[in-house]
């Protein structure tokens, strides 16, 4: 600090004396002497990229619980672009308009956003989340983290080398009524001795179609869309929403759906790694339409005195119509059905029975109510996953659902596709990160990029 920064802070520390204020350099905040609290704060500096269905949801919803200066916007969609530009720029009332980008690499060289939000396809989460968090950004990721093994752990290498918060979309772990049946009836011991948990989805979700190959749109930069991942034959059921029907692009119901539930069985359980995984299924029923993931498929978690077990069938009824999507943990002394809707505790023998349903918040968010494509029950679970992750920004601590965690529900439920591929089970090293004595499947840890795109894990290497 030269002479003249020197009496200029100290002038300005002495006209703040006097009303019991002080600058904290360290946040760029006026805070008490007394509480060292911020009085006020630079709005935090926004940008998203993939601004499609969940892209603008999460944004939304961030926006909701602070008032963020929303800086930036990218997608390869223009349409879709700007469309999110002016919805943002409408709801959030922004000074102007959000810079928009067709490049994440250059949205991250000029606007250099403090967080980064991802809701692109599941192909670019690991490109684009390393690449952000490398350019200094704290991020909120979609789930899964990632479309390979390889993909996600150098997703959690970099974000621990370079210290930044990322924040999974796993938001069951923050649904309030969720969080309360953990509470209640497992952290208390209501369940007993539990040695098994199903989870599972009976969705007919899977594209039943075979829309034809065209040209993309002239608003889609198809190119960049495909980016690392293989460029298929462009049709309707790529773009938009509908790209889960192709392995090439994400990891079928198994990487979309069972991740959530696995991932709540985990956080409410306390559970880590499985120590084996095994899968079998396929496309059983529907032959007929262009998707190639599995219509049919079970997986088996080996947690070592308990297991988690995975079905979904993308035809037929749900054992149970209130929990077409769910998790069910079973105890010698009750069972517990949790879904994105409800709980239900049931005990065994005497006892009395206890359901409860989702909180909704349309009175304190009236804008819920006409929000296109919101998912209204959802909307508190991603506000409160969203205040979770700016208190870890603020205490540069681990959030709720950080991305060691999103790793490991991920990674599990890649490891359930490969043993389906394979035909076998899967023993696994999570110290190491490979699979035990298999070197065909160890060799499936990382799939191969399309040119001119370089795997992340080419630098672990």
């Amino acid at each position: 600090m030269d002479r003249r920064d020197f009496l200029s802070s100290t002038t300005t520390a002495g006209l703040l004396g006097s009303t019991g204020l002080w600058i904290d350099p360290a946040r760029g905040a006026y805070a008490s002497l007394q509480d060292s609290s911020p009085v006020a704060k630079k709005k935090r500096r926004v940008a998203a990229i993939g601004v499609g269905w969940y892209g603008k949801c999460d944004l939304l919803r961030l926006m909701q619980v602070e008032p963020v200066d929303v800086v930036a916007l990218c997608d390869v969609d223009s349409q879709m672009l700007a469309n999110a530009a002016e919805l943002m720029t409408t709801r959030g009332k922004l000074e102007k308009p959000p810079a928009l980008y067709s490049d994440y690499r250059q949205l991250l060289a000029e606007a250099k956003p403090d967080i980064v939000l991802i809701g692109t396809p599941d192909h670019w989460h690991a490109l684009t989340m390393i690449a952000a968090v490398e350019a200094g950004a704290d991020v909120y990721v979609q789930k899964p983290t990632s479309v390979d093994i390889a993909e996600s752990q150098a997703m959690l290498a970099t974000a621990r080398k370079h210290g930044r918060v990322v924040q999974v979309g796993t938001q069951r772990r923050s649904t309030p009524h969720i969080a309360e049946a953990k509470q209640k009836f497992i952290d208390t011991g209501m369940l007993g001795k539990i040695g098994l948990v199903e989870v599972y989805c009976y969705y007919h979700m899977r594209a039943k179609d075979n829309p034809p190959i065209t040209e993309p749109p002239e608003n889609l930069d198809y190119e960049m869309w495909a980016g690392p991942a293989p460029k298929r034959p462009y049709s309707a059921l790529i773009h938009p929403r509908r790209w889960r029907a192709f392995t090439e692009y994400g990891n079928g119901i198994m990487g979309d759906m069972c991740i959530h539930m696995l991932d709540t069985a985990r956080f409410m359980l306390g559970l880590g790694w499985p120590q084996a995984v095994s899968s079998v299924g396929g496309i059983y029923v529907d032959r007929q339409s262009q998707a190639n993931i599995p219509d049919t498929q079970t997986a088996t978690f080996d947690f070592g005195d308990l297991d988690v077990v995975w079905q979904h069938r993308s035809y037929g009824s749900t054992p149970d119509p209130k929990y077409p999507w769910g998790v069910t943990i079973y105890g010698d002394k009750g069972t517990l059905k949790v879904s994105v809707m409800s709980y239900d505790f049931i005990p065994q023998g005497r006892g009395e029975a206890v359901h409860k349903d989702v909180t909704y918040e349309l009175e304190e968010y009236p804008e819920d109510k006409t929000e296109k494509d919101l998912e209204k029950h959802v909307a508190p679970a991603i506000r409160a996953h969203m205040r979770n992750f700016l208190k870890a920004i603020d205490e540069r601590s681990k959030p709720i659902a950080d991305i060691e965690e999103g790793h490991i529900s991920t990674v599990s439920c890649l490891l359930a596709n490969l043993s389906l591929e394979l035909g076998r089970t899967l023993h696994w090293d999570a110290v190491n990160g490979l699979v035990v004595d298999d070197a065909e499947a160890n060799n499936r840890l990382a799939r191969p990029y399309r040119a001119p795109w370089v795997h992340p894990g080419v630098k672990l290497s």
